[in-house]
C-alpha cells in the first residue's frame, strides 16, 4: 500500500484521541509537582533532573545520565513522600527516563 491509498483521518476522530489522552493527565498537578521538585530532592538532583509527567500514579522524571537515575531510584521512597501534599493525585511510584 502506498501513501496515496491512505485517506486523511477525520478531525473529530483526531480530537477524540487527543482529548482522551489529556483526560488522563492533570496539567495542574504536573505544574505543582514541578514547583515542589527542587524542595523535595534539593541539590544537584533538583537542578539536573526534571518532573515530566504524573500519569496513572507514576511520577516520570527525566535524568541526564544513569548516575542521576540511580540516585533518584535509591531515594524514591523519600521523593514520593515529598509529594504527599498533592493529595489524591500524589504519585505512588516513580520511573526515570533518560533525556
Amino acid at each position: 500500500m502506498n501513501f496515496r491509498d491512505h485517506q486523511p483521518a477525520e478531525l473529530s476522530a483526531l480530537l477524540d484521541t487527543l482529548a482522551g489522552r489529556l483526560r488522563r493527565v492533570d496539567l495542574r498537578l504536573i505544574d505543582e509537582a514541578r514547583r515542589l521538585w527542587p524542595t523535595v530532592v534539593g541539590g544537584a538532583l533538583g537542578e539536573h533532573c526534571r518532573v515530566e509527567l504524573i500519569k496513572d500514579g507514576v511520577l516520570i522524571v527525566s535524568v541526564p545520565s544513569g548516575a542521576f537515575a540511580q540516585q533518584i531510584v535509591t531515594k524514591s521512597p523519600t521523593i514520593l513522600r515529598g509529594f504527599s501534599s498533592l493529595g489524591k493525585g500524589a504519585p505512588t511510584s516513580l520511573r526515570t527516563v533518560l533525556r
